[in-house]
C-alpha cells in the first residue's frame, strides 16, 4: 500500500449527503477483483448520462475538477452495501482523502485498509472547508496527517483526530498484509518448530 503523510492537492465539493457505495461504483462493476481500473466507473450514474457521454453538470467533469485528488462531501458517505471496491474504484480515479461530518463504518475501515485517508469534521468546519471547495482550480487543500492538520487556502488550519495505529497504517503504507509480513520472522520459527513438535500435521 502507497504510503500516506502528507497531500495537497484540489478539493471537489460534493454538497450532498448518504452518498452510497453503490452511487459511488453501481453493481454491474463488481464482477473483477483487480483493483485498477474501476476508476473509469466512479459516479458512473451522474458522472455520464445514458448515452454514454459526460454529464457537464457532474462536479468531477468540470475543468477545475478533473484532477481533484481530495473530496468534500456531505454526511454519511460511503452508506449501503460494503462493497470494498468502493474505496478501490476512488483510489484508482485518483481521490486520496475524503472530508466529511460521518462516514458508514465498513467504507470508513476500508478506507484505510486501501491508503484512503477518511477525515471527520464538525458541520461548522465542513462548511468552511465546502466553501474552500467551490474556489475551482484554487481549491487547493493541505493535508499533513503527521500533525493532523488540514491546511485552508486562506492559512489556517483545521485540526482532526485519527486512530494512532491507522494513523501508523497509513503513514508506513501497511495494509493487512504489510502488518502480517513484519511478522515473518515469528512466523517462520512456528512453522520450523512445528515441524519438529508436530511433524505429522
Amino acid at each position: 500500500m502507497e504510503k500516506f503523510d502528507k497531500h495537497s492537492g484540489v478539493a471537489a465539493p460534493l454538497n450532498m449527503i448518504n452518498i452510497d457505495t453503490d452511487k459511488l461504483i453501481p453493481k454491474q462493476f463488481l464482477k473483477t477483483i483487480k483493483r485498477t481500473g474501476l476508476g473509469q466507473y466512479l459516479f458512473n450514474e451522474i458522472r455520464f448520462n445514458s448515452d454514454g457521454s459526460e454529464n457537464k453538470d457532474f462536479i468531477l467533469n468540470k475543468p477545475a475538477y478533473r484532477d481533484a485528488s481530495i473530496l468534500v462531501a456531505g454526511d454519511n458517505f460511503g452508506c449501503g452495501s460494503s462493497r470494498e471496491h468502493a474505496p478501490w474504484s476512488l483510489l484508482d480515479f485518483g481521490v486520496k482523502c475524503v472530508i466529511s461530518t460521518s462516514f458508514a463504518d465498513i467504507f470508513f475501515n476500508n478506507c484505510f485498509k486501501n491508503g484512503i485517508l477518511p477525515i471527520v469534521v464538525s458541520k461548522e468546519q465542513l462548511d468552511q472547508l465546502m466553501d474552500d471547495a467551490n474556489n475551482g482550480a484554487n481549491s487547493i487543500l493541505d493535508i499533513d496527517l503527521e500533525n493532523q492538520q488540514i491546511g485552508r487556502p486562506n492559512g489556517d488550519k483545521i485540526n482532526f483526530q485519527i486512530d494512532e495505529f491507522r494513523k501508523h497504517c497509513l503513514i508506513n503504507g501497511l495494509d493487512d498484509i504489510g502488518l502480517t509480513m513484519q511478522k515473518q520472522d515469528s512466523i517462520g520459527d512456528f512453522e520450523k518448530r512445528r515441524e519438529i513438535e508436530q511433524p505429522w500435521v
